[in-house]
């Protein structure tokens, strides 16, 4: 599946990059809730909770389902210039209402395509007024974890009351851990924003958004058609779990970085909003093709003994050749698909040239996967 940006008349403003604490704190919701995802957050998020008061603890699973799964677009409301200097809760008033001035109907339709965890296939426009989309709810809440029934009840029950309640917990949350954190991170997010705006700027939309994700994103023409015609438009494509196309010259972008939310790239495209893209600021370094390419190439025998030679000590081809009863020209395709990995690594000594296995490399595959599999 695929996130396609279809770039024909997208100049660059049709972009606006901003920075957001709402944005960033769903991304630190998200770390607390799901530590596994997060090894390098691990730390931080344990000692946030063993310091948090019990009501902070209990809205965070209450209200988990929105930032876990499908990341809840209340997060994204409102985001204007002045989006980086509001408070949880308060972000920005230039291009939309404010969480807290949502209207209603709206706030409940976002937060039960959360409490579905997707899109597809539901329509809770009239939520509140509809016993078949109220039904319809119910039962896709039922299938998920706890916490999304719960959260989808209290919904029906009194969407006025959980709004508050949800507003309440993000004010919580600044006086428990993010009021100190953001403090930290929007000088960082600042200046990711900055280099994104520049980009735009100096070398146009393809090339700022391949710069988002560049493990993961390729440039490439639309397919023509059974006609055999020439290629359609040019596009930019991100390798993802679902499918979407955004056409910035029908309706503006909104590019957010993110310091606490890697390796996730978030893309939100909710029918009649403008769709956002929550980019990490470090973005990872392996994608999912080149993780899986890695590990098919060690599920080769000869490979794979191939490598446990090298991993001793580096060799020449000759003498991987003669050890394992092979043809030079065979020895080196092998070699040749692992550098070209790059799992393997190469010294010149003089006239002979030593292949030695980058155990670095070999050792952070498992890393990798987990980290490209979120991308």
């Amino acid at each position: 599946m695929t996130v396609v940006i279809v770039l024909e008349g997208a100049v660059p403003g049709r972009f606006t990059v901003a920075v957001s604490p709402l944005a960033e704190l769903a991304a630190c919701l998200h770390v607390l809730t799901e530590r596994e995802h997060h090894a390098d957050r691990a730390p931080w998020a344990e000692e946030v909770i063993r310091t948090a008061p019990p009501a902070f603890v209990t809205g965070l699973r209450r209200f988990s389902p929105l930032w876990t799964a499908l990341r809840w677009r209340g997060f994204y409301t409102g985001l204007g210039s002045d989006a980086g200097h509001q408070g949880p809760g308060r972000d920005g008033a230039g291009r939309g209402p404010t969480l807290a001035r949502l209207p209603l109907d709206q706030f409940a339709q976002l937060t039960a395509y959360s409490c579905a965890s997707g899109y597809r296939g539901y329509a809770f426009d009239r939520l509140l007024h509809d016993p078949t989309q109220a039904a319809a709810l119910r039962h896709a809440a039922s299938g998920l974890p706890a916490p999304h029934l719960a959260l989808a009840e209290d919904l029906l029950r009194g969407p006025g009351a959980l709004r508050a309640d949800v507003l309440g917990f993000l004010d919580l949350c600044r006086h428990v851990f993010f009021g100190a954190l953001w403090a930290e991170t929007e000088p960082v997010l600042t200046g990711a924003a900055h280099r994104v705006r520049q980009r735009l700027a100096d070398d146009g939309p393809a090339a700022a958004l391949m710069s988002l994700s560049p493990c993961s994103a390729q440039l490439a023409h639309a397919p023509g058609d059974m006609a055999g015609t020439a290629a359609g438009p040019l596009r930019v494509v991100f390798d993802k779990v679902h499918h979407a196309v955004i056409t910035p010259a029908r309706t503006p972008v909104l590019l957010i970085p993110t310091l606490y939310g890697a390796p996730h790239l978030v893309v939100k495209n909710e029918p009649g909003l403008p769709p956002v893209l929550h980019f990490p600021v470090h973005s990872p370094v392996v994608g999912v093709t080149l993780a899986r390419s890695r590990m098919l190439a060690l599920t080769d025998p000869r490979r794979v003994r191939l490598c446990r030679l090298i991993a001793r000590q580096s060799m020449t081809t000759a003498d991987l050749a003669h050890r394992l009863a092979m043809t030079r020209p065979q020895v080196s395709r092998h070699l040749r698909t692992l550098r070209d990995l790059g799992l393997v690594r190469t010294e010149r000594h003089g006239r002979y040239v030593h292949y030695g296995l980058d155990l670095t490399a070999v050792a952070r595959i498992g890393q990798d996967v987990a980290t490209a599999l979120q991308y």
